[in-house]
């Protein structure tokens, strides 16, 4: 297990999901204006009983919404998009690991946003790549 001090609190965490949101290549960064982000400790267990995870560290993040490949005009009036980042579960899987805690929160957030924009897990991860 890594050793490391006092723990990122949220706002720390989503200073860096946001520098990685900026650091995104365009037209993927031009089109997460409206795309909200929120860092909170765990998931909440409405979401886990709807995907049927029962350990709330097996989630560092989750995307909300309908990706732009879905979408159509019966769609406006929707809420905005949400991709919610999981600070618990982030920092035992850095704890346990060899990456970075930039590098994690990245390959996380750039998941997520991925599903915002319907791409495969290999375009996702030629998008994370972009990022570092």
């Amino acid at each position: 297990m890594r050793r490391f001090g006092n723990p990122p609190s949220a706002d720390e965490m989503e200073a860096i999901a946001r520098r990685a949101m900026q650091a995104l290549p365009e037209p993927f960064a031009g089109h997460l204006g409206d795309v909200v982000l929120s860092v909170e400790d765990f998931v909440d267990d409405e979401t886990l009983d709807a995907m049927g995870i029962e350990d709330p560290f097996d989630l560092t993040g989750i995307y909300e919404g309908i990706p732009l490949t879905e979408r159509s005009v019966e769609h406006s009036g929707t809420l905005p998009d949400r991709v919610r980042l999981f600070r618990r579960p982030i920092i035992d899987e850095w704890a346990a690991g060899e990456d970075s805690l930039e590098h994690l929160i990245a390959h996380v957030l750039v998941h997520e946003v991925g599903h915002h924009f319907g791409l495969s897990d290999e375009d996702m991860h030629a998008l994370e790549e972009a990022v570092q």
